[in-house]
């Protein structure tokens, strides 16, 4: 008997452990389960698409932008950049019209000479005028002082005892006969009272075989007499002559150190061209100014 009731209970285990088997087929055939499984699988394979997007546009964007980080501020660049795009043509248009009318103005400068020059040429005759104007003014202030033309060698000791007194350095009778002889047209004397106060010598002749230069050189005033406006008088006498014989431009030059002759020059419109080092037999430099009347 208890043999067979060994037997029965190991019958009945192995019919449990097949049940149990059974059973859990039955479950893993369950539509429930199998549609459980399906949707992880869906969502995990959306998931890795996903991750599969944006791992692509972050190396897209790092291969544009250079970085593997991006802040908002990138993001507002990489917005704004089309209508930066749109706009630079305009500014580049507005930049080469520019440019553009500077070569122009630069090639017509070219041709008709600087713009300096031209400003200087067109204005000449203007500053002469209104100074000639305030020097009339000046004059019947200052009493009666006559600007008279060289007449004769009488009044070659006077011009000489005149200049010698400011010159830096001393001129023989020659060097005041070559001027005034070639060009007495050119030299001026202010008189007041029968005596010579002032005086101005220059020339006019080709320079290179291409202009017409006047050269001032020699002025001086009576010290007695100065700040009156006699010196300008008697250069824009010079100049008033030598524009009425075709001179195209006026040359001079003066001390470095010589501001009061500077600041005349420069009032009647003369420029600065060229600095001249120890120029004069003392040392001392000197400064080439230029104006032009053509």
């Amino acid at each position: 008997m208890s043999q067979l009731a060994d037997e029965n209970v190991q019958n009945i285990r192995s019919n449990q452990k097949c049940s149990n088997v059974k059973n859990k087929t039955k479950k893993s055939k369950d539509p429930s389960v199998v549609a459980d499984e399906e949707r992880i699988k869906v969502s995990e394979e959306k998931l890795s698409e996903v991750l599969t997007n944006a791992l692509n546009i972050n190396h897209h964007n790092n291969l544009t932008n250079g970085t593997s980080e991006h802040s908002k501020c990138d993001i507002l660049k990489s917005n704004l950049e089309p209508l930066a795009q749109e706009s630079a043509p305009c500014k580049e248009t507005c930049v080469n019209s520019v440019h553009c009318s500077d070569l122009s103005q630069k090639t017509e400068n070219h041709e008709n000479g600087s713009s300096e020059h031209e400003d200087s040429r067109c204005s000449a005759e203007e500053i002469l005028k209104h100074n000639e104007n305030c020097q009339q003014q000046q004059q019947e202030n200052h009493g009666d002082i006559a600007i008279i033309s060289y007449e004769s060698e009488l009044q070659m000791p006077e011009i000489m005892r005149l200049i010698q007194k400011d010159l830096s350095e001393p001129y023989s009778i020659y060097t005041y006969r070559y001027f005034i002889h070639n060009w007495p047209k050119l030299c001026f004397l202010a008189i007041h009272e029968g005596k010579c106060i002032g005086a101005i010598v220059c020339k006019l002749d080709m320079h290179r075989n291409v202009v017409k230069r006047g050269y001032i050189a020699m002025l001086a005033v009576d010290k007695r007499y100065r700040k009156r406006g006699i010196g300008s008088r008697l250069v824009q006498k010079a100049i008033q002559v030598m524009i009425n014989d075709n001179a195209d431009e006026v040359v001079l030059e003066t001390e470095i150190t010589n501001k009061p002759a500077l600041k005349l020059y420069e009032n009647l419109g003369f420029v600065r061209d060229k600095r001249l080092f120890r120029y004069y037999l003392n040392g001392v430099d000197a400064l080439r100014l230029k104006l032009w009347l053509r």
